[in-house]
């Protein structure tokens, strides 16, 4: 009885300790704001993006296969504010070796994560894709999800940067990797016609 008592109470120890661990990761893992570092508030980001562009992308042909085959194509773009700025909506049409293509982007901000996410729709099959999450940070916006491709699970990062008041850079990479290594398959560099 004595060996089942010391038994219990050292499961029962054992149980506290990792519930404590437990807890004590997750709050050092969640982003938090304290009194001297609030979370910046980011729903003005994508101003810069207001407005009427021209494009030129670069795309490569085979992305993660080894290919170095790219096509090239031009588009507009205009990128109208919803919501007082917390959410812009993008519409797109390119046209070029693959055809003419028409998307609409639906950026959307989060006043409790701080965070922005990019949901894409294309007029190819009429639905929502996977949505981006991520935010700006000194001038750059990095933005991820996970994605099938090829019968696998990737990682997706699309960039903004280079913002000037009459341009900007879009650059979107996949990664097989798990992130280690990163490999650009798109490339748009806008051009303000008109705000």
């Amino acid at each position: 009885m004595n060996r089942l008592r010391r038994f219990g109470i050292f499961s029962l120890l054992c149980a506290l300790g990792y519930l404590a661990h437990s807890s004590l990761a997750s709050a050092q893992a969640a982003p938090t704001a304290t009194a001297s570092q609030p979370l910046r508030d980011g729903q003005h980001d994508f101003d810069f993006h207001l407005g009427n562009w021209k494009t030129h992308i670069t795309r490569l042909q085979h992305p993660l296969t080894g290919s170095t085959t790219w096509t090239e194509a031009n588009s507009t773009l205009v990128a109208r504010k919803v919501w007082d700025g917390r959410a812009q909506l993008e519409d797109v049409e390119a046209d070029g070796v693959s055809g003419h293509i028409e998307n609409v982007l639906l950026i959307l901000y989060n006043p409790q994560s701080h965070q922005w996410s990019l949901n894409l729709a294309t007029s190819r099959d009429g639905t929502i894709g996977q949505p981006m999450f991520g935010e700006f940070k000194n001038g750059r916006g990095e933005f991820y999800d996970q994605e099938p491709f090829k019968g696998r699970t990737i990682l997706v990062r699309q960039v903004w940067s280079d913002i000037t008041p009459t341009s900007h850079r879009f650059e979107q990479a996949f990664s097989d990797d798990g992130g280690k290594t990163w490999e650009i398959n798109f490339v748009a560099n806008l051009t303000r016609v008109s705000l």
